[in-house]
């Protein structure tokens, strides 16, 4: 067996063993691949210093900070839990752009969904919006996580592990129970055409192509239609924790920021002038 290949199954039953999601394992496995690359699969190679050479070689290569701290816990996973390599593993994150999250007005999600004229398409919006989830979580969703009677959708494996429930809202109710109608319960919620699980890049281009059709110029992605909704229930006076609560943040000052970007309080500041 490839020597490189035998270290990454190695730390790939570590992570299942631990019971890691899937996409954090695809994600650790990748960053280390990359970085015993770089290291020519010479083991002995390793030390602070070497992980401090590599970080740099990121930075030149316009990694952005986010991508750089999840390569370095890739690799301190790799060292001391697969490898038991004790190093003095006190290397700092890289601090990260703190940008406010881009958000679209309710007219714009409303111009958003009725220019998106595939049922299917239209569908994956709406449940991105209404029910506050994640583009994996979109992709994840099956016919046993919806509950119509209680009006409410179990999220599995969602971020950090931990199982949540969402509102399933009155709006998506009569579309939901249409497609599950003929699935069976351990079906996906929306496949593709030829059955199959859908991946986040397609939904990243469904978002794309309803945002050009809308002709909305500002730079919005997917996870934009989360931010907006948290952002219009603040507008709507809902309480800040209840929001914190429905979107998983430990902390509120993650929920916090979108009571930077709501479009009521910047109206109601006027210019001196």
């Amino acid at each position: 067996m490839d020597i490189n290949q035998d270290y990454l199954l190695k730390l790939e039953r570590e992570l299942k063993y631990r019971n890691y999601s899937s996409k954090t394992i695809e994600t650790y496995t990748t960053c280390t691949s990359f970085f015993l690359k770089y290291i020519k699969y010479d083991i002995s190679k390793i030390s602070k210093e070497t992980i401090i050479d590599f970080i740099i070689h990121l930075q030149e290569k316009k990694k952005a900070p986010k991508t750089i701290n999840i390569y370095k816990e890739a690799i301190k996973f790799f060292t001391k839990d697969v490898l038991k390599i004790n190093l003095d593993f006190d290397i700092k994150l890289s601090r990260e752009a703190k940008k406010l999250p881009i958000v679209l007005t309710k007219n714009e999600i409303l111009i958003l969904i009725e220019k998106t004229y595939n049922i299917k398409h239209k569908l994956i919006l709406k449940l991105a919006y209404w029910s506050w989830l994640r583009v994996s979580e979109v992709i994840d969703l099956k016919v046993t996580d919806i509950d119509i009677e209680n009006k409410s959708i179990h999220i599995k494996w969602a971020k950090w592990n931990k199982d949540r429930i969402t509102i399933l809202s009155e709006k998506l109710i009569q579309d939901i129970s249409k497609i599950i109608l003929y699935k069976d319960k351990n079906d996906y919620i929306i496949e593709s055409e030829r059955g199959w699980k859908l991946t986040t890049r397609t939904l990243q281009k469904i978002f794309s192509e309803a945002l050009k059709k809308s002709w909305i110029k500002k730079e919005a992605t997917f996870h934009s239609l989360r931010h907006s909704f948290a952002t219009h229930l603040l507008e709507n006076w809902t309480d800040i924790r209840y929001i914190q609560d429905l979107l998983w943040h430990a902390s509120i000052k993650t929920t916090q920021i979108y009571t930077k970007v709501m479009s009521s309080n910047i109206k109601n500041i006027k210019s001196p002038l």
